[in-house]
């Protein structure tokens, strides 16, 4: 059974670049138009007042782009995924203080993307809370955040336990379950910089020279090459680098921003789309379905936080997406096997369709959610 609970924050962080980014006619609709290529990022406009924006991009590349609006020390205010080969998608994003931001695009999902900057002026734009329903919303889902991460340092410290050990069978049933508390709150480990890469990268993804630690180098090791000469090196890595990210949310100046949380539910279902389905994330282990389900988890958390609001302002909405939620979970039931899954090699493709049509519908509901939590915030 799965539990609706509060939901997590944030997200990624990639080092300054600019490159390739033009300027071209606003949307109708008073969003502003993003075109992404493959090589390019024409942008409507250059500045705009503080509050919320709305981005609307189309990928009109021959591959998958994702689109991310930076603040100062590469803090990321807002983010879309998955954006495929002629669809557009729409992000809301709030702005709240003047100053430069940094837009992105990043053809094929990997680099430091096509980049420029977005000024911002106006007076300070605190969101309206006259009811208080947004700020309820921020602290339950920077609760729901806390309470992952504790108990991902938790059974983090059983994993790299076991593999130090060279208990392998107790290190692989071990795998899928600590990584199921990180991938509730994947967003929020995008928002500290390297963090979510030193922990999460997977192989596929290595750029030249960069250095492989995390989960997934573990996941080779226990299921394809034996135990290396550094496994007890990076499996004390790994610890230290969850620790730090329970570190960050624990900090007293740590906050979540409401439209943000709408923004991470839409974005674990991305994650989904992105790797879980086609079964790349846990290409060794075959563990995907557990990695689905948490992040299935976070996004049914995130909407949770913000359900007063939906309830307040678009209850059919609101009932829309448990629907849709509960007609995923009933498919995702049918791998249970004991308290996981199935390995996901078993699926066969017709079963991963089916997956694919439900997180679809589930996605394109859910997508409606930051507009009309902008709305509530006074856009």
């Amino acid at each position: 059974m799965r539990r609706s609970t509060y939901a997590l924050a944030a997200a990624a962080a990639l080092p300054l670049a600019l490159a390739g980014c033009t300027e071209k006619s606003t949307a109708a609709d008073d969003s502003i138009a993003v075109t992404a290529t493959d090589n390019a990022c024409e942008v409507a406009a250059t500045k705009g007042p503080t509050g919320h924006s709305t981005f609307s991009i189309t990928n009109n590349g021959t591959t998958v782009t994702e689109f991310y609006v930076f603040a100062a020390g590469d803090r990321v205010m807002g983010e879309i995924e998955n954006i495929g080969p002629g669809l557009t998608r729409q992000l809301i994003v709030n702005l709240p203080e003047a100053g430069t931001y940094e837009l992105s695009c990043r053809p094929g999902m990997v680099g430091d993307g096509i980049r420029q900057e977005f000024v911002v002026t106006g007076d300070s734009r605190a969101a309206t809370d006259a009811d208080g329903k947004l700020a309820e919303a921020g602290d339950g889902y920077r609760r729901y955040i806390r309470s992952q991460t504790e108990a991902l340092v938790s059974a983090t410290g059983e994993f790299v336990a076991a593999v130090k050990a060279g208990d392998v069978d107790e290190a692989k049933r071990l795998f899928p379950i600590s990584r199921t508390y990180f991938e509730r709150i994947e967003p929020e480990a995008e928002s500290f910089g390297d963090l979510d890469p030193r922990i999460d990268l997977r192989e596929a993804d290595l750029e030249p020279g960069q250095a492989w630690t995390g989960f997934h180098r573990l996941e080779k090791d226990l299921w394809v090459q034996g135990a290396q000469s550094d496994t007890t090196a990076i499996a004390d890595r790994l610890a230290a680098d969850v620790q730090e990210l329970a570190d960050l949310v624990n900090a007293d100046d740590y906050t979540v921003d409401p439209t943000k949380i709408a923004g991470n539910a839409q974005g674990l279902l991305d994650e989904v789309s992105t790797s879980k389905i086609t079964g790349e994330e846990d290409i060794f282990s075959h563990t995907d379905l557990w990695d689905f389900q948490g992040n299935v988890d976070g996004s049914q958390a995130a909407v949770a936080a913000l359900r007063p609001i939906l309830d307040a302002n678009d209850p059919q909405l609101a009932q829309a997406i448990d629907a849709r939620f509960a007609d995923l979970d009933a498919a995702l039931a049918q791998y249970r096997q004991g308290d996981g899954f199935v390995s996901y090699d078993t699926v066969t493709e017709s079963q991963r369709q089916e997956l694919s049509r439900l997180l679809d519908a589930l996605s394109a509901e859910v997508s409606k959610v930051q507009g009309v939590v902008a709305g509530a915030a006074g856009a």
